[in-house]
């Protein structure tokens, strides 16, 4: 991938863990329903207006409106993002409502332009949102000047922390009305929409955040502060003390959090190793189509996952994994990753395995054509992501092993993995080869309890398949089923969802396997004498035997059918049917 210009150093914003200090990619994440973040609305002083004279009339005192959930981001702040296509207005702010959202009802707390005796500025927000923002501010607002959003274009506006003159930008659409005030906060370093608008307007890519969430000394006064603790209560207090806020109040929302250490995690520039996803995404998206998905909607998952997905960050700040393979100059920190340094790496990593990158000597490591440079270059200390190394698999196993097949007849896991391995190993297979590394996907749910809760120790609904087999120490309450009970319940679920077990769902299903051994029994016993010589021609058997035969071949026929669609659970459900429709119902 190197070799065909698809990897790549830069500098971006990436999921950055503070607990466990390294950037994560999308799969390493979990997304909390219940996260609640300090949200602010405020305000930023427009300093000089767009050449249009719209907004001449209400200098000085004219402010553009932002919303974010994220405030210890504004020190990072390097524009207002607009919406070209929405319709804006210039409000004025008269008298305070007294209503519920004013009193302390929502948890809200009016700040220091709402609440102070000081003149009320005009304030620019998205046309449609204005009754909506009255409601929530508690403040009346009159509409005075409406225009579209490419009118603020290179408006000129005052950072609010650090004083220095900033500019309204056009965003995308992903500037809506749906929340928010049609403006957006903008901070490259903090974002990946945020930084797509940077790189348009060459915006600086500004992020004073160190590996362990704390503010750096570019941020000033917040130096040494969390920023998902006091550092963010201490800018929000900061804006208040200079009149820049309009409202802070609590806002639950899905949130992504470690999937390791279970704490929140940052948007934060740093400099990564990444794989560019757009060399190949056409590329991806078509062989998606050639694989078979079990169950059939996991093709549209894997494409929408793929066709929005961004480029991949496949370096982390960990002691251990699989090391990146790179060189720095010690003075220029300048990557060296050559065909000739990769295939020298690869194969003393052959003989000695990936530890050699840690223990030998830089001089050791090198090719002979940089051997006397040696001193001036150091080896890098990144590790590669986990799904970078597992997405890998295909190639030392599938590829070079005796006996197995490449493109691989199955791959099969958990339905969690469409955004892990099986995209992982989508993408590395796709960019190296140009065709997908398995011809089936086979995607599983999860075994709950009998209510449908995730089974744990703590809260005491595990099943135990000891106990399932071998019973408990109560044998009334947990009898001793069998293997065979267990292998039968296995074999009946439809495993591409999610299923459950418990008490009643085993005794049921032992029935069911008394059920089945007594109907293979009676058959048995009715064959212990039969001889295959004294066979009857079909056209000379009973109507009622030809009819029991026409009804096997069906079901044979319908069995290899669910094989061949790895539907497992129809071959048990076909013999249950035809045992108690034509046994029990037809012949007694």
């Amino acid at each position: 991938m190197v070799m065909r210009g698809y990897i790549y150093r830069g500098r971006k914003p990436v999921h950055w863990s503070p607990s466990s200090r390294t950037a994560l990619a999308e799969a390493e994440l979990e997304y909390s329903e219940n996260h609640v973040s300090k949200s602010i609305y405020a305000a930023f002083k427009i300093t000089s207006p767009s050449s249009s004279g719209l907004l001449d009339e209400f200098l000085p005192n004219v402010c553009l409106a932002i919303w974010t959930t994220t405030p210890w981001t504004i020190p990072a702040n390097a524009a207002v993002a607009v919406n070209p296509e929405l319709s804006y207005a210039v409000v004025e702010l008269q008298s305070v409502l007294e209503s519920e959202s004013t009193s302390g009802g929502k948890q809200q707390k009016l700040g220091s332009i709402l609440s102070s005796g000081i003149e009320k500025p005009f304030i620019i927000v998205a046309s449609d949102l204005v009754s909506v923002l009255e409601s929530k501010w508690g403040v009346k607002l009159v509409i005075r000047k409406s225009f579209p959003g490419s009118v603020l274009e290179h408006c000129r506006y005052l950072h609010p922390v650090n004083g220095n003159e900033c500019s309204v930008v056009i965003g995308g659409d992903y500037i809506t009305t749906e929340s928010g005030t049609g403006l957006v906060h903008t901070a490259p370093g903090h974002g990946q929409e945020d930084y797509l608008t940077g790189l348009k307007y060459g915006l600086p890519i500004v992020s004073p955040v160190d590996d362990e969430g704390n503010f750096t000394a570019e941020a000033g006064q917040f130096s040494g502060l969390s920023v998902l603790g006091a550092g963010n209560a201490a800018v929000v207090k900061y804006l208040d003390e200079h009149v820049s806020l309009i409202l802070e109040e609590p806002y639950k929302h899905k949130y992504p959090y470690d999937w390791r250490s279970k704490e929140p995690t940052i948007f934060r520039a740093t400099e990564q190793w990444f794989a560019s996803v757009d060399g190949f995404r056409d590329a991806a998206l078509d062989a998606i189509k050639r694989v078979t998905w079990v169950p059939s909607q996991g093709e549209n998952r894997i494409v929408n996952m793929i066709s929005g997905r961004s480029d991949w960050c496949i370096s982390r700040q960990r002691t251990w994994g699989v090391p990146i393979p790179v060189f720095y100059h010690v003075d220029t920190q300048e990557p060296l990753i050559t065909e000739e340094t990769i295939e020298h790496i690869k194969a003393i990593v052959s003989e000695k395995g990936s530890d050699a990158w840690w223990y030998m000597k830089t001089e050791e490591l090198l090719p002979d054509k940089y051997r006397d440079k040696a001193s001036e270059y150091r080896k890098g200390t990144d590790t590669m992501d986990v799904w970078f190394d597992s997405g890998s698999s295909w190639a030392a196993v599938s590829a070079k092993r005796d006996g197995l097949n490449f493109p691989a007849d199955v791959y099969l896991e958990g339905s969690d993995q469409h955004r892990g391995w099986f995209q992982s190993s989508l993408l590395t297979s796709i960019a190296t080869t140009g065709k997908a590394p398995y011809s089936s996907v086979i995607t599983h749910g999860f075994v709950l309890d009998k209510d449908g809760l995730k089974m744990s120790k703590s809260v005491g609904n595990v099943v135990d398949p000891e106990k399932v087999i071998l019973g408990g120490k109560d044998s009334k309450k947990e009898p001793p089923y069998g293997a065979d009970v267990l292998r039968l319940w296995v074999s009946s679920v439809d495993y591409t969802g999610d299923v459950l077990i418990g008490s009643e769902i085993l005794r049921q299903m032992s029935d069911m396997y008394r059920k089945l051994r007594g109907t293979m029994r009676f058959l048995l016993a009715n064959l212990h004498d039969w001889n295959p010589e004294n066979s009857v021609p079909y056209s000379d058997l009973p109507k009622i035997d030809q009819y029991a035969l026409f009804q096997l071949e069906n079901v044979v026929a319908s069995m290899k059918d669910s094989y061949d669609n790895y539907q497992f659970y129809k071959i048990y459900q076909d013999p249950s049917e035809i045992r108690h429709r034509w046994f029990v119902q037809f012949l007694f």
